[in-house]
């Protein structure tokens, strides 16, 4: 099979797939978790529990009353212990409810069993209320709610639905260990996202750095129409969503516009997979898988975890804090956001936790940029990160606005490219949080 890519832009950090042997293993449960009303992009939930009220394991406890917002369940059985806030992966305070765990007791409405379901029941409408109803997101990231993915616009269609399993990040081992273990439900995920969107072709893309996952899906893919698996040459950061679908298809996105301007729907690997819990199994999204990793972690893991956990009980679990730990990064070392407090608690859209060691975290002094031009041939969005850099530490916000800062997916190629260890990405993503601060005040008038 050739090999695709996308062709702008992109560079080759060091994988450090330490952890990509590490069977899943299911983390125990905690005695109080944190769960917070703010995990999707878009508005935050909605309590519908009080203080006091008993809950149970996929229990709805905060609805998603806006279009772009998510169903919130409990991850717990016990008692609703408080409204509080608790420190999100960037370090803010954010709202949460907190369980007093007692005991594992589940909805009797949920499936627990391992027996794989494949036939499918549901209609298209049906399966959309479903996602919505057991708040699936996007679980790669950027949290994005999933059933509005599967509602395009009336006057645009979707042709292709495309499953991100590059999993180019460094380090990250989550959906290349659900690939092995859970192929199946992948697969049965991908062919009911496939009949909500009404589309007859499906491509599952993994980079080649995960061979066993290809040729086991490969196999398990015959029996399933219209799913193909798309083997990727290794390049970063080709599990962004427009060069995914730029590798695949070879359509380009255009600034500003959103996948299905060309036809194309993407959905993270981890995301259908709870796709498949919801529709076969009844399961809300409520646990997810999350790679704990480092060069000094005694034990690197892949964990089964509720989310609501606290992020140091996964520490833990892989041997406790090394010494020579520098950094806690939330994600992968290129996209990751360095943590303030393991008080944090694992979410939706939390794909791992990086233990950086004092070696690795070092940065080198900055010094003048010299125009080589290299963080221009890394930006895989075209950009020139240089100029983007100054007009931010100008708080020149017009020419930010102008030279595109919004297309930036903060992929952070520029700044690993950089000879002069210019902070490029650090002041990017000051000057595109303002930026968009702007633009949604200006829709607002």
């Amino acid at each position: 099979m050739k090999l695709k890519t996308f062709s702008k832009g992109g560079i080759h950090p060091s994988e450090n797939k330490i952890s990509r042997n590490a069977a899943i293993e299911v983390l125990p449960l905690t005695n109080r978790a944190f769960i917070p009303l703010s995990q999707s992009l878009g508005a935050p939930s909605v309590p519908v529990v009080a203080k006091g009220d008993s809950v149970k394991v996929g229990q709805l406890i905060a609805k998603g009353e806006a279009f772009i917002s998510s169903n919130i369940h409990s991850s717990f059985s016990g008692k609703v212990a408080a409204f509080d806030t608790v420190y999100d992966a960037s370090g803010y305070k954010k709202p949460c409810i907190v369980i007093d765990v007692e005991g594992d007791e589940w909805l009797e409405t949920i499936d627990r069993t391992t027996e794989i379901k494949r036939e499918i029941t549901a209609a298209k409408d049906e399966i959309i209320t479903s996602v919505k109803e057991h708040g699936i997101v996007g679980m790669g990231g950027a949290a994005f709610p999933t059933h509005v993915k599967l509602m395009p616009p009336p006057d645009k269609k979707a042709e292709i639905l495309i499953i991100n399993g590059v999993e180019c990040e460094p380090y990250l081992t989550a959906d290349h260990r659900l690939m092995l273990e859970h192929g199946e439900e992948i697969l049965i995920g991908t062919t009911i996202i496939m009949k909500a969107l009404n589309v007859q072709q499906a491509v599952i893309g993994i980079e080649n750095n995960k061979p066993d996952a290809i040729e086991h899906l490969q196999k398990l893919a015959i029996n399933y129409q219209g799913i193909t698996i798309q083997a990727l040459q290794l390049k970063y950061p080709q599990g962004a969503e427009k060069q995914l679908i730029k590798a695949i298809t070879k359509r380009e996105v255009p600034s500003g516009k959103l996948p299905i301007e060309v036809g194309a729907v993407v959905n993270n690997l981890g995301s259908t997979f709870a796709v498949y819990e919801a529709l076969q199994k009844n399961k809300p999204l409520i646990d997810r898988v999350v790679t704990v990793t480092g060069k000094d972690v005694k034990k690197p893991s892949n964990f089964m975890v509720r989310i609501g956990t606290p992020i140091s009980e996964l520490v833990e679990a892989t041997g406790g804090f090394p010494e020579s730990t520098r950094k806690i990064i939330s994600g992968g070392p290129m996209m990751g956001k360095a943590m303030v407090s393991l008080e944090a608690p694992v979410t939706k859209g939390t794909s791992g936790v990086l233990l950086m060691n004092d070696h690795e975290d070092l940065r080198n002094p900055s010094t003048n940029c010299i125009r080589c031009g290299k963080c221009v041939d890394a930006c895989p969005m075209g950009l020139e990160p240089y100029l983007l850099s100054t007009f931010s530490q100008k708080k020149d916000f017009d020419m930010l606005e102008n030279h595109n800062i919004m297309d930036c997916i903060e992929c952070g190629c520029c700044q690993f490219t950089c000879p002069a260890y210019q902070p490029l990405l650090d002041w990017i993503r000051v000057g595109k949080s303002k930026v968009g601060l702007i633009i949604r005040n200006r829709a607002k008038k």
